[in-house]
C-alpha cells in the first residue's frame, strides 16, 4: 500500500516547471498566439476555464447566497461622464517613460524599483551576505543581467531604500522593505524622471536611454453609436454599475439597510507594459460586492460568528515605522482596539480569510496588509488588501475598503438624482431653529436680478448669524455681504427672521459603503502555484493539490481495458456521479494506468475510480487518492457515496478510509 504521508516539499518549488505543466495542459495560453500574441491576454484552456468556474461557484455560495446579497450583472461599456464624475477620467493613470531609440514602453514606477531592487541584491551578493537568485527564463536573465554582484557605498544603499520606500509596489524582494511598500502618490511623474536621470536608469532590456515620463489613463476608450459623438470606455471595475442601480437595488430590498449588491463580471485595464502573467493583464474577472450601511451604526448582525478568526494583519502603524512585522489577532481584537475601522470591514475581511482558505490558498502565505495615509483615497476610512505570497513577492488579490459616502454622493450631485435611504424614525425629532421669511413681492422690486442670491446667502447662514441679523432688524437695518463680496442693506419690510418649531419623522441619509473587491485571476494564479509541488521519487511528475471544491475535474474514471464488456459498467459509474453533483472524467486512452494516473495528477483531479476485469464479475472498484495515491476499494454504490461526500466536503480522506478497506493490488476473478 502507498505511504500516506505526503512529503511535499522535498523540491524547491519551481517556477519554469509549473510554467510548463499549465502550458501542456492548456490552465491558460496567450490570446492570439499564432498570430503573435498581445502582451496582458490570457485565453483559459478547458482546466483553466472549470477551475475559474468553480472558484466563481464556490465565491457566490460564500458570499451571495449565504449572505443573502442582491446579485447584478451591468454593462461594460459604460459614457464617458460616468467615468467622469467618479473620477476615473482625471486620476486613473500611470506614468509611462518610452526608450528613445526601440520606443518600448515601461511603467516608470515599476521600472525605478525593479533597477534599484537588483542593484540592491547585487550589492547584497557582492558583501557575500546572500547568493544571487537563479534566473527562471531567458527573459528573466536579460532584464536581470545589469544586477552584477558589484558593491554600494553604504550612502547609495541608504538613498536606493528610500526611493524604495516610497515608490516600489510590485517589486518586493527586500524583506525589510515590504512593510513601507506604497503607491505611485509619492512621487510624481517629473520627479520619476528625475530619479531616473539621477541614478542613470536606463532600459534593461537595450541599455537605451529614456524619455521623460507622461502620463497614461489606463481605460480602454471608445465610442458608442455610429456617429462617434457618444465616448465611453471600457469599464476599470464593475462598482460603477452597483452605484447608479443603488436606488432600484434598495426599493428592491423595501428600502432598508444594510444590504450588498454583488457581480461578477469582466474588465479592463490598458497597462503599460504587462509582464507577469495573470498578475497583471489588461482584461481580467472581477468579483465585487458593495455593502450599503448606515454611516452612524457599522456594526455587522453576524460579527459575532467571525470575531474568534484569527488573520495576520500588518497594519499601517507598523508600516509607517519601518517594520514589516505582522501580528496574528481575532477579528474581534482588531476591531475593539480600533486596529480595523469597524465591525462590518473586520467581518469581511474574516469572511475574506475564510473564502481564501477555502479554496485552497496557504494560511501561512497570506497577510492583510493595511493602506497607509498616502495609498487611500481622501474620502476612504480604512483600507485592507489580502496579499497572497507567490514566486513574485506579495500581491494584493482582495481589496476591502470604507469608501464612506463618495460614489453615491458625486453621482446624486452630478445628476440631480437623489441616492440616498429615507428611514422611518420610531420617534420623531422635535428641533427649535431660526428660520428667515422674506416679503418676496418687495424683495423682487428692491433687489431684481440679485434677489436669488441674496436669499440663497442668508439661509446658507449658520444659527449665530441668524440670530445677529434678528437682533439688528429688531433695531432697525443690517447688512448681508454674498460669497462674491456683494453688500445688500435689508430692512425688517425685506425680512423678518423668527423660531419656528420643526418635527422630523423621516431620517434622509447617503449610505456608507465598504467594497470588497476580488481579482480572480490573481486569486487562481496564487492558487495554482500553491497548489504545486513534485513528487519526492521523481521531480518530473508535477501534481496540483486543488482542493476538490474548485477542481477542475472531481473524479477520473480508468477502465484498464476497452473491451466492450468494461462499456455498461464505466456508464453506470459515470451516471451515477453525474446525477450525485459530482464531474467525472473518463480516460479510457491505450496508455498504462500509472501514466493515466499522472496526466490527471497534474490537472488537479483528487480523486479516481479503477474499473478492472474484477470489477465486471464482481462489481467492486478502487477508489484513488491523489496527494498520497492511497488506494481503496468497494463495491460500485459504497465507492460513489463514499466519492460524492468527499467532493461535497462532508467528509475527508481519513474518514474515507474508515468506511473503506484497504486495497492491497490484487481482486481474484473467477
Amino acid at each position: 500500500m502507498a505511504a500516506t504521508v505526503v512529503n511535499k516539499t522535498a523540491h524547491p518549488f519551481d517556477k519554469a516547471r509549473l510554467e510548463a505543466l499549465l502550458n501542456r495542459r492548456f490552465f491558460y495560453a496567450p490570446a492570439f498566439e499564432i498570430y503573435g500574441g498581445v502582451a496582458g491576454l490570457y485565453d483559459y484552456g478547458p482546466p483553466g476555464s472549470s477551475l475559474q468556474a468553480n472558484i466563481i461557484a464556490e465565491w457566490r455560495k460564500h458570499f451571495i447566497i449565504e449572505e443573502g446579497m442582491l446579485e447584478l450583472d451591468t454593462t461594460i461599456m459604460t459614457p464617458a461622464p460616468v467615468f467622469e464624475t467618479s473620477g476615473h477620467v482625471a486620476r486613473f493613470a500611470d506614468w509611462m517613460v518610452k526608450d528613445t531609440k526601440t520606443g518600448d514602453v515601461l511603467r516608470a514606477d515599476h521600472l525605478v524599483g525593479g533597477v534599484l531592487e537588483a542593484r540592491l541584491a547585487g550589492d547584497k551578493e557582492a558583501r557575500g551576505l546572500t547568493a544571487a537568485p537563479p534566473s527562471d527564463d531567458k527573459k528573466r536573465k536579460k532584464k536581470n543581467a545589469k544586477a552584477a554582484a558589484v558593491k554600494l557605498d553604504d550612502d547609495i544603499v541608504k538613498e536606493y531604500e528610500t526611493v524604495l520606500a516610497q515608490v516600489c509596489h510590485f517589486f518586493v524582494i527586500n524583506e525589510r522593505l515590504r512593510s513601507q511598500i506604497m503607491q505611485l502618490d509619492n512621487y510624481s511623474g517629473p520627479e520619476l524622471g528625475e530619479l531616473c536621470r539621477k541614478f542613470d536608469i536606463r532600459n534593461p532590456d537595450t541599455d537605451n536611454e529614456l524619455g521623460e515620463p507622461q502620463q497614461f489613463n489606463l481605460m480602454f476608450t471608445s465610442s458608442i453609436g455610429p456617429t462617434g459623438q457618444h465616448p465611453g470606455y471600457l469599464r476599470p471595475e464593475t462598482a460603477q454599475g452597483h452605484f447608479l442601480n443603488f436606488s432600484r437595488l434598495l426599493d428592491f430590498n423595501n428600502g432598508r439597510v444594510p444590504f450588498a449588491s454583488a457581480q461578477v463580471g469582466r474588465s479592463f485595464r490598458n497597462e503599460i507594459s504587462p509582464r507577469a502573467g495573470l498578475l497583471r493583464v489588461r482584461e481580467f474577472t472581477m468579483a465585487e460586492i458593495e455593502h450599503y450601511v448606515d454611516p452612524e451604526d457599522k456594526s455587522h448582525s453576524r460579527f459575532a460568528e467571525v470575531s474568534s478568526q484569527v488573520v495576520t494583519l500588518l497594519n499601517r502603524k507598523v508600516q509607517e515605522s519601518g517594520s514589516n512585522q505582522t501580528v496574528q489577532m481575532t477579528i474581534g481584537d482588531a476591531v475593539s482596539s480600533g486596529v480595523i475601522a469597524n465591525e462590518t470591514l473586520g467581518y469581511f475581511v474574516a469572511r475574506i480569510y475564510q473564502f481564501l482558505i477555502k479554496i485552497g490558498i496557504n494560511p501561512e502565505r497570506l497577510r492583510f496588509r493595511q493602506h497607509m495615509g498616502n495609498e487611500m483615497a481622501h474620502y476612504a476610512t480604512d483600507c485592507w488588501d489580502a496579499e497572497i505570497h507567490n514566486s513574485t513577492g506579495w500581491t494584493e488579490c482582495v481589496g476591502c475598503a470604507d469608501r464612506a459616502a463618495y460614489d453615491l454622493t458625486v453621482h446624486s450631485n452630478k445628476t440631480g438624482q437623489p441616492l440616498v435611504v429615507r428611514q422611518a424614525l420610531k420617534e420623531p425629532i422635535v428641533t427649535e431653529k431660526e428660520v428667515a421669511e422674506w416679503n418676496k413681492k418687495t424683495l423682487g422690486k428692491t433687489f431684481k436680478a440679485d434677489a436669488g442670491v441674496l436669499q440663497k446667502t442668508v439661509e446658507e447662514l449658520p444659527e449665530s448669524e441668524l440670530l445677529r441679523l434678528k437682533s439688528e432688524l429688531a433695531n432697525g437695518t443690517t447688512t448681508v455681504t454674498s460669497p462674491e463680496g456683494k453688500e445688500f442693506q435689508l430692512t425688517p419690510e425685506l425680512l423678518t427672521i423668527e423660531r419656528k418649531t420643526f418635527k422630523q419623522s423621516i431620517r434622509e441619509f447617503t449610505p456608507n459603503v465598504i467594497e470588497p473587491s476580488f481579482g480572480l485571476g490573481r486569486i487562481l494564479y496564487t492558487l495554482l502555484e500553491h497548489s504545486f509541488w513534485a513528487r519526492e521519487q521523481d521531480v518530473e511528475r508535477g501534481v496540483l493539490s486543488l482542493p476538490s471544491v474548485v477542481a477542475p475535474t472531481k473524479v477520473l474514471i480508468v477502465p484498464l481495458s476497452a473491451r466492450d464488456e468494461f462499456a455498461p459498467l464505466v456508464q453506470e459509474i459515470s451516471l451515477k456521479l453525474r446525477k450525485s453533483g459530482v464531474f467525472s472524467r473518463v480516460d479510457d486512452s491505450n496508455t498504462s494506468i500509472g501514466k493515466r494516473y499522472a496526466r490527471n495528477d497534474e490537472l488537479g483531479t483528487p480523486f479516481g475510480i479503477t474499473v478492472d476485469f474484477a470489477s465486471v464479475q464482481k462489481r467492486t472498484i478502487t477508489l484513488r487518492e491523489r496527494d498520497t495515491t492511497d488506494q481503496r476499494i468497494g463495491t460500485v454504490d459504497e465507492v460513489i457515496e463514499v466519492v460524492s461526500q468527499l467532493v461535497q466536503g462532508d467528509i475527508d480522506w481519513a474518514q474515507a478510509c474508515t468506511r473503506l478497506p484497504a486495497y492491497d493490488g490484487v481482486q481474484a476473478i473467477d
